[in-house]
């Protein structure tokens, strides 16, 4: 699906039907590495973000496997402390 064509309200639709998909925890000095690497990586509706989930802490939620791997691989050991 290309979000290209998507509404706003499409996208975050589109989201509800897959969230919370595959998680990665990231810590959150480096939250802002974290939303360039998944707008770079992945289309809009392919990725979400809730905010402080934890202390210190932001979780990271694909659609895809595959781009949560990457995501946490490119993290390092910032990502599922």
């Amino acid at each position: 699906m290309s979000n290209s064509s998507m509404t706003p309200a499409e996208i975050f639709e589109y989201k509800q039907r897959w969230k919370p998909g595959y998680t990665v925890r990231l810590h959150s000095d480096v939250v802002d590495k974290g939303k360039t690497f998944a707008k770079r990586n992945c289309q809009q509706h392919q990725w979400s973000v809730t905010t402080w989930t934890n202390v210190y802490e932001h979780t990271f939620h694909f659609e895809f496997e595959e781009s949560a791997r990457k995501f946490k691989i490119a993290m390092g050991e910032y990502a599922d402390q």
